[in-house]
This record gives C-alpha cells, sequence and structure tokens, in this order.
C-alpha cells in the first residue's frame, strides 16, 4: 500500500465528504430503496433501480475515501523551514512569460487538484515542472495543451 501525500486542509475536505456521505446522504438513500420497495414488483420498479444504483455509486466512493483517508500522508508545510524550494504543498507564484499573467498555485495531492482553484497535482506536468525549482527560476513545462513558461517569483508555505 504506498503512501499518498496530502495535505491537511485535502484530508479534513475527504473527511467532511466521508461525513456526509455516511451520515446524511446514505440513509436518504435507504429510505428511498424502503420507499420504492413499498410500491411492489422489484423487476419492474425504476426508482427501486435508481436507487440501487445511488447506493452502489455512495459505497463506492465511501470505499475510496476510506482507502485515501488509510493511506494518507499528511504532509504540513508550515511546520517545515522555507528554504525558498517548491515542495509540496507549498503555494507557488508564478509569472506566465507569454500571458504576461501573474498565477499563484498550490501543488497539492490527486484528490485535492483542481485547476479551476489552481490547485495543482504534484505529478502534473506543471507540478513536476516546479517542484524543486526557486525564485527567480524560469520554468518551461510541456503541458498537453503545449510549452508555457513560466518565472517563479514567490514561494510560500501556508
Amino acid at each position: 500500500m504506498e503512501k499518498e501525500p496530502i495535505t491537511i486542509s485535502g484530508l479534513q475536505k475527504l473527511k467532511l465528504e466521508l461525513d456526509n456521505l455516511k451520515n446524511i446522504k446514505r440513509p436518504k438513500i435507504v429510505a428511498a430503496i424502503a420507499e420504492a420497495r413499498s410500491h411492489g414488483d422489484l423487476k419492474e420498479n425504476a426508482e427501486y433501480h435508481a436507487a440501487k444504483e445511488q447506493q452502489a455509486q455512495l459505497e463506492g466512493r465511501v470505499i475510496s475515501i476510506n482507502d485515501i483517508i488509510a493511506r494518507a500522508n499528511v504532509i504540513d508545510v508550515t511546520k517545515i523551514e522555507n528554504n525558498g524550494n517548491v515542495i509540496f504543498g507549498s503555494t507557488v507564484n508564478v509569472k506566465d512569460l507569454e500571458l504576461d499573467k501573474k498565477i499563484e498555485f498550490k501543488i497539492v495531492g490527486k484528490d485535492e487538484a483542481d485547476i479551476s482553484k489552481n490547485l495543482i497535482y504534484f505529478k502534473s506536468p506543471i507540478g513536476k515542472g516546479l517542484i524543486g525549482k526557486k525564485v527567480e527560476d524560469l520554468v518551461e513545462v510541456t503541458t498537453p495543451s503545449g510549452i508555457r513558461n513560466f518565472e517563479i517569483l514567490e514561494v510560500k508555505y501556508i
């Protein structure tokens, strides 16, 4: 079982999702199954089959979250001395040299990654390109959409 790095906030979000699934969504689905069952013949009961499908998806997600939590290697960057290197969990301010635009990325684990929030998976092309670099370094990253060039402006361990 390989440990998977995760930030403190990422672990907290997973625990909240797990709690919501177990204590709010699961009872609702169980109630929906019971209601659908009361309608009679289960072979042609669309509500029953839909509720059972929801239950299977929910249970799959519960198993997945439990597995992630069990394998979690929680990294708290606030406890690490900031030597200016980009590491897992650090927040990096970069300048996109083509767009002449400043962007802030946070380097996170797989289950936390969300490009719309600039949460970058550490094994993604941009994550791999940034890790190990320092302030003022120029970074060339090959992404699926082409080559991108960044200058690292600031590295924060927050």
